[in-house]
């Protein structure tokens, strides 16, 4: 039979498949033709009265604009996409062709936003995907393709704002502790694109934006700063964050302008009915499929959140106690005393937490219900947060895997009573766009029986974590076995994480 970590990784890859640019694409997208041609989306139809046009912007725009070029055909008149430096390089090297657009394609690629930060490419970029909103017609309709890192690939600062001065603004809010929901409020508010700008601009063409969100809940004003929706905040709100750190009385004055010049309300609602954003791929997709793929495996499976967020180790925490719980079930210990205190800490800690959308009650009821003699296979997605505190190498999916590791294995050690063996225990997290950290790793595997092997090597599992240097540790261990590796994916919805466990 294959070994869980067969299974984790055939999990997956699926997930990450199903998130791919091109099958999402093509699932979404359908062009009829004859007569009046059709846009079919998700099933809504948008003729296509005269031209069309397309535009985009984020880290997976380049192989979604491919995967509509086919689509399109000769109906697509002129795109422009803006796309991360370097990206066409790297996926030709990974000789990854279906991401790269064909020879005389329609569609220009402008890179830029070295580093996730704008740059005067972004902006050479921003410029002609703003001449192009700004030219079409009634009867055009544009195709607007977003994904997550959009928002730097679209700077276009309200005149006479200089990127510069956005950028030291932003910089100085940063280092004063804004949240990112803060700092995105101020840069929609200088912005002539994001927060509904670019939807303004290409009225009264129809407007069909399709979007990959990397962002926990898919909030359509934040997912690259919502440049085709409507943003939810006025200049109001922007002044009042400005005056919360004290920035008033220092503004350049190109910024004092502008915002003295801003209309006060944010625009009408009835302002986007020229507009229809579509979210073609996300984490639930990629979860929902990894939940298929695991079923089809004979597991029995539960997703517990698409919106799993907090600091690696509480996260952690959490999994630990779950893989207890369904452990304690296997060895016919799911009433008793010890199993009422695992779940009270996990009732705890969720509340701590605040995850979006979580009922544990009713998970916990899920996962009593389904009995001890089929293998468990528990689902989650979202993005967890490290705070660095070492100077090693790894990510916050390798941090998370190793730090669970060192959980499941102190918990083992203190449940001296309990029969070893009963349970077989697999955890994976890794990063859909195929990168954590600044490493060539995805995530990682591990399994309890790692911090022993550990051990048997002389390794310090807890010095290796508080120097976050997980990358260094996994490197450790027998050709990488433990590593996630799958090379740029070119997709992003944020992590998966999934724990395997069967009763031996």
């Amino acid at each position: 039979s294959m070994s869980l970590r067969e299974h984790a990784l055939s999990l997956f890859r699926s997930a990450v498949g199903t998130v791919q640019p091109a099958p999402m694409l093509k699932r979404a997208v359908k062009l009829l033709g004859d007569g009046c041609p059709q846009l079919l989306v998700k099933g809504r139809a948008f003729p296509v009265k005269r031209d069309l046009y397309l535009v985009g912007f984020g880290k997976a725009v380049l192989g979604m604009a491919a995967a509509a070029e086919e689509i399109l055909g000769d109906h697509l008149v002129r795109g422009i996409i803006n796309v991360p430096l370097g990206i066409q390089e790297s996926l030709q090297r990974a000789g990854m062709q279906e991401m790269l657009l064909k020879p005389h394609s329609k569609i220009q690629v402008i890179e830029g936003a070295k580093n996730n930060l704008p740059d005067p490419e972004a902006l050479k970029g921003a410029a002609a995907i703003q001449e192009l909103a700004e030219g079409l017609t009634v009867d055009d309709l544009l195709l607007v393709l977003i994904s997550g890192g959009g928002s730097a690939l679209l700077p276009a600062p309200i005149l006479p704002i200089l990127l510069e001065e956005k950028e030291k603004l932003t910089k100085m809010l940063a280092s004063r502790g804004a949240a990112i929901e803060e700092l995105n409020i101020v840069r929609k508010t200088l912005s002539l694109l994001k927060g509904g700008g670019l939807a303004r601009l290409a009225y009264p063409a129809q407007v069909v934006s399709l979007i990959l969100s990397d962002v926990i809940g898919d909030p359509l004003d934040i997912i690259a700063s919502g440049p085709t929706a409507a943003s939810s905040h006025s200049v109001q709100d922007c002044l009042q964050i400005l005056a919360k750190y004290n920035l008033l009385h220092n503004l350049p004055k190109s910024v004092e302008t502008v915002l003295s010049s801003s209309p006060i309300k944010p625009t009408a609602p009835e302002d986007y009915s020229h507009v229809c954003n579509i979210i073609i791929g996300s984490n639930t997709l990629a979860l929902d499929e990894a939940k298929r793929q695991a079923e089809g495996l004979g597991y029995a499976t539960l997703i517990l959140s698409a919106a799993i967020r907090g600091e690696v180790s509480r996260i952690a925490t959490l999994y630990c106690q779950l893989i207890r719980l369904v452990c304690l079930g296997f060895t016919g210990l799911g009433e008793g005393p010890l199993s009422e205190e695992v779940r009270e800490n996990l009732l705890q800690l969720v509340a701590e937490l605040e995850i979006p959308g979580l009922n544990l009650v009713k998970f916990l009821q899920a996962l009593r219900g389904l009995g001890p003699e089929r293998p468990v296979c528990i689902l989650a997605g979202g993005e967890t947060t490290v705070q660095l505190q070492g100077t090693g190498k790894g990510g916050r999916n390798q941090e998370l895997a190793l730090r669970v590791a060192l959980g499941l294995h102190r918990a083992q050690a203190m449940e001296a009573s309990s029969p070893p063996g009963r349970c077989e225990i697999l955890f994976l997290s890794g990063g859909t766009d195929g990168q954590d950290g600044p490493t060539e790793a995805a995530g990682a595997f591990c399994s309890p029986e790692l911090v022993d092997e550990a051990l048997q090597e002389g390794l310090n599992v807890e010095a290796f974590l508080s120097n976050n240097d997980s990358y260094t540790f996994f490197s450790q261990f027998q050709g990488g076995h433990h590593l996630l590796v799958t090379g740029l994916t070119g997709t992003n919805v944020m992590d998966i994480q999934a724990i395997l466990i069967r009763a031996t």
